[in-house]
């Protein structure tokens, strides 16, 4: 252990008023739509600023009123479908692609990897995406939350990363026994890579998560409408038909508030609770494949 100079101490000091400055900053929006959710909707729908505590009495009825709600309901299960497949396709995709790339006989190996940045840069835009979605047939159907944006270049460059700084002379020697590439990959190179792994399909899975915009445009059918669509339209486009499946119509504006914030809570307490078990991947993983090779 070294003593730490007077720059340092002030720097960490200045550091962690920051952090913890961050840390409300971050906590305070979700305390706020939490406490709303467990309120009165009498007194929620009166009120205007910050909401600290629950107004009222502490109530659970904005989460029975959504999911009492078959649209919701829906659009929850919807979402479940679309980031298990698509996460699961993409992490799948995504192994394969970095494996390809991190092996140094490769035929083409610049050309691949400089075809496949440039998408990072340049891509065809929206209308011509929307084309191709449209000719392949996929408009108003589930796979086209899942096909188009299975995979991300950012992604493969990371766990191309990791996989390349697995020694080479493993692979070499599994080869020297008759081991085939596939047998490498699933028993060599990705039980040394757990932790790039799960922080793939952390991103994964938060992407798909939160995904709205390409649902608004490739789905017309309401039955296909992922969750953060239906709380787009309760929250930002204040559907009233949306509300009115959980609450009887001569209540809506007294509800409208209650099943925002309770809409919102069902919405990102999944996450809230699956990252506590991935986030020790998190750092080592990022780190692994952020680290030239």
């Amino acid at each position: 252990m070294t003593k730490r100079t007077t720059g340092e101490l002030v720097f960490a000091f200045f550091n962690t008023i920051g952090m913890i400055g961050l840390i409300f900053v971050f906590l305070i929006p979700i305390w706020h739509v939490a406490m709303g959710s467990i309120s009165n909707p009498g007194l929620l729908s009166a009120h205007t600023g910050l909401i600290l505590q629950p107004l009222g009495e502490a109530t659970l009825g904005g989460y029975r009123l959504v999911f009492a709600n078959d649209a919701i309901i829906t659009a929850y299960m919807n979402t479940l479908i679309y980031v298990v497949g698509a996460t699961s396709l993409g992490v799948g995709l995504t192994i394969l692609a970095a494996y390809c790339l991190s092996r140094p006989r490769l035929y083409f190996k610049s050309l691949i990897a400089f075809m496949i940045t440039f998408t990072m840069i340049f891509s065809g835009g929206l209308i011509p995406t929307f084309m191709v979605v449209r000719d392949l047939g996929l408009l108003d159907t589930r796979w086209a939350l899942i096909i188009p944006n299975a995979m991300s270049v950012f992604l493969i460059l990371i766990m191309r990363t990791s996989f390349a700084q697995v020694p080479e002379s493993l692979s070499e020697a599994a080869l020297m026994d008759g081991a085939g590439h596939f047998r490498i990959l699933f028993q060599i190179i990705l039980p040394v890579s757990k932790a790039i792994v799960a922080v793939v399909g952390l991103f994964y899975g938060i992407q798909h998560w939160n995904a709205w915009f390409h649902a608004s445009i490739y789905l017309r059918d309401r039955g296909l409408f992922p969750l953060q669509l239906a709380l787009r339209e309760i929250v930002i486009m204040n559907q009233d038909a949306m509300i009115i499946g959980a609450a009887e119509a001569a209540d809506v504006e007294m509800y409208r508030f209650l099943i925002q914030y309770a809409t919102i809570m069902v919405a990102i307490i999944p996450m809230m609770m699956i990252y506590p078990f991935v986030q020790k991947y998190f750092v080592k993983g990022v780190m692994i494949g952020s680290i030239k090779g």
